[in-house]
């Protein structure tokens, strides 16, 4: 009898130290992983929030288990590969997929086509001229839109893999929330130090980004989740209770040109329209 007990004892101990299934799964970058929005969760070297969209969206969804392998500063690379984050390494997100799997969600490309250098590149210490376009526009090309198109297999790739590991699962891409205002050549110097003549060639590029997702998601049999036109109108430049993005100075709880907890919340609707059902 105590044979049996024991037995019994550890194959419970056996399954409680084993990770349980997650029927739903998100991935991708910092605009899932929603850097400093409290409360930040670990593995802290990820700038993850225990309120962005996933989380958010998560008990809504019915799904018996959640597992959120987002990470800031995430590639594509970084589905199949640990990233390095302190105190480090964040494992390969793909880790978290398994045959059980029902629901991915990912934001992924950003990083890939250098977002933050080109955020960097483009502030600007007055708000009228043009200072970073001709950057990246030069002798013919054009170097984002050549990003870009690089990046568009590696997303194709994504999709791909997470199909091979959860062939059950819905997967959606969750594209990036609008940070200039839709129309115009102004934005909301020195909030978003962008000058006048560099705004409509970014929000240009974002949008160039979102298609390249959009038109990737199409291909590969995955659904889009647009968060960019939802976010029309809710862009960096718009008042604080209004705004979905952060510009460079927050006054929410959020990295600088990063969503914010109403962005998120925002998101949070949009993957349980689309995921829910």
């Amino acid at each position: 009898m105590r044979a049996l007990i024991a037995a019994f004892a550890a194959v419970a101990a056996l399954v409680a130290a084993s990770p349980a299934a997650a029927d739903y799964v998100a991935l991708g970058d910092s605009y899932a992983a929603g850097p400093l929005i409290p409360l930040q969760i670990a593995p802290y070297g990820c700038l993850k929030s225990s309120n962005n969209y996933a989380h958010l969206a998560a008990p809504k969804l019915r799904q018996p288990a959640f597992r959120d392998a987002s990470c800031s500063g995430a590639e594509t690379e970084d589905m199949t590969a640990p990233q390095g984050v302190t105190p480090g390494p964040n494992p390969p997100q793909f880790d978290s997929l398994d045959a059980d799997t029902q629901i991915v969600t990912f934001n992924i490309g950003g990083n890939d086509i250098g977002f933050t250098s080109i955020a960097e590149n483009c502030l600007s210490t007055t708000p009228t001229g043009t200072f970073c376009k001709s950057d990246y526009v030069h002798d013919g090309r054009d170097e984002i839109s050549e990003r870009i198109a690089e990046t568009a297999p590696k997303v194709a790739a994504v999709i791909q893999g997470i199909r091979a590991r959860a062939p059950q699962a819905r997967i959606f891409a969750v594209n990036y929330a609008a940070i200039f205002p839709e129309r115009g050549a102004f934005g909301c110097w020195p909030q978003l130090p962008v000058a006048d003549g560099d705004i409509a060639y970014l929000r240009e590029k974002q949008r160039e980004l979102n298609a390249m997702i959009a038109a990737q998601a199409a291909v590969n049999g995955a659904g889009l989740i647009d968060w960019y036109r939802a976010s029309i109108g809710h862009d960096a430049c718009k008042p604080p209770l209004i705004r979905w993005v952060e510009p460079l100075l927050p006054a929410n709880a959020a990295a600088p040109v990063h969503p914010n907890l109403l962005g998120m919340v925002g998101a949070a609707k949009l993957v349980v329209a689309a995921a829910g059902g």
